[in-house]
């Protein structure tokens, strides 16, 4: 049974006030530690990550094993599916928690053994049963994902501020970025292209699980506050029962979640950026490792930028900015047939889509309180997913039987409803000061 916090003044059971000025006290005193802890988790962390989930190593490798758009489509689709069942079971699994750092530990190493089956069923088994299981640890990957983003997103906002949430993801990014694009040149010229260990690819993702490893290992440094309050303990279907009350009671925030599922259905072109690549100039390693590091640089030169933007100017602008670049990117990719245009184009991609992703995970902050947070993250996370699992199944169907051409347009098009739903229904979530 857990102890009534007391007044240090009175010895009387201590009042809202004062507990919520200990808990700002406790995260101030301890906000160069855990800010740097956060750096260094999500500098190795990215790094690692980057390497499965930037568009180029992972749908090359399953083009590699199958020879088809459709399993491309199929494998992605898989690891999303994965994220999406597991995003609201994350809330459920901490609202009640006062601490989420020991779970989220848990979960996190969950997630890099899936990057850690994925390197390994390539060295030691053949092609088809190779890409069977490909596809099954990028659901587990996918699964254990969906509960960490929502844990990990929780705990950052515990342990930093939000006046300093903009820097240190925009930060954490811009170095994570450098770090992964020298991580992929290394993986394009010297895993891939040498087949180094025998299996190049492999080789990459088995990197991928060791620098991600070692970024977990950091977050053991964090000083974690108890959360001054928390819902009661309650099960995964009462909570599903309360989203649509939850919905209805914020139509802003009902107008976000749509913007984001219909940005995220525009990801059904994503896996096939690197096959159109490889059918305008080849796709050796080294034209793998050029794009690779043009995609992550990209990302890592906007997160500053996107990171002072939000700050000073608030989330939705980066939002908004964000979007109308990977749109552009989108169809000029159509246009590029040269290493050095592709390059451009794979660029614009990079910082449009990095824009998008810091955007949505700190204005999520901003709808509302702090009890409701978990639920906020799982449930944008869980349409994200959504709309990532279906996206590169219907795109893998839809360049088969279309092209490309089509492909790229369809998301286009998507991604101009998102921008157009933000710009004119949901206003700048930060005036609301909901958030403490």
């Amino acid at each position: 049974m857990e102890a009534t916090p007391q007044s240090i003044e009175t010895g009387a059971p201590a009042t809202r006030e004062e507990i919520e000025a200990r808990y700002h006290a406790e995260v101030e005193q301890n906000l160069k530690r855990n800010f740097a802890a956060n750096l260094a988790h999500g500098l190795l962390g990215q790094t690692g990550f980057r390497l499965v989930t930037a568009p180029t190593f992972v749908p090359a490798y399953i083009y590699l094993l199958s020879g088809s758009e459709f399993m491309v489509g199929f494998a992605l689709a898989a690891q999303w599916l994965g994220n999406a069942l597991s995003s609201t079971l994350g809330a459920t699994l901490i609202e009640h928690r006062k601490r989420v750092l020991s779970l989220g530990l848990l979960i996190g190493w969950g997630m890099r053994f899936g990057v850690l089956g994925l390197a390994l069923s390539g060295y030691f088994l053949p092609p088809k049963w190779a890409l069977g299981f490909a596809c099954v640890f990028l659901m587990l990957y996918g699964l254990f994902n969906g509960i960490q983003a929502v844990i990990f997103n929780t705990l950052m906002a515990k342990v930093i501020p939000l006046r300093l949430l903009g820097r240190l993801t925009g930060f954490r990014n811009f170095a994570a970025g450098l770090t992964a694009a020298a991580v992929a040149y290394v993986g394009g010229k010297y895993f891939v292209e040498a087949n180094a260990l025998g299996n190049g690819y492999a080789t990459t993702f088995l990197a991928a699980f060791v620098l991600t490893a070692i970024g977990l290992s950091m977050l053991m440094l964090v000083r974690e506050p108890d959360q001054p309050e928390v819902r009661p303990r309650t099960n995964l279907f009462h909570r599903l029962r309360q989203i649509p009350s939850l919905l209805r009671g914020d139509k802003e925030l009902s107008r976000f979640y749509i913007a984001t599922a219909a940005a995220s259905l525009g990801t059904l072109a994503v896996p096939f950026y690197i096959l159109f690549a490889g059918e305008a100039i080849g796709l050796s390693g080294t034209n793998l490792g050029v794009l690779s590091i043009a995609f992550l640089l990209a990302q890592t030169g906007t997160n500053l930028l996107w990171g002072t933007i939000a700050d000073k100017f608030g989330n939705r602008l980066v939002f908004l900015c964000a979007i109308g670049l990977w749109a552009v990117s989108t169809l000029m990719l159509l246009e590029a047939h040269s290493l050095l245009t592709l390059g451009v184009v794979f660029a614009g991609l990079g910082s449009g889509q990095g824009g998008f992703q810091n955007s949505t995970q700190n204005i999520i902050l901003e709808f509302g309180t702090r009890e409701d947070l978990p639920m906020r993250i799982a449930m944008m996370n869980t349409g994200i997913a959504l709309m990532n699992a279906v996206g590169p199944l219907c795109g893998g169907l839809i360049a088969h039987a279309l092209g490309f051409t089509a492909v790229f347009s369809i998301s286009a098009l998507m991604l101009a409803i998102s921008f157009a739903t933000v710009l004119f229904t949901v206003k700048e979530p930060r005036s609301r000061g909901l958030f403490h």
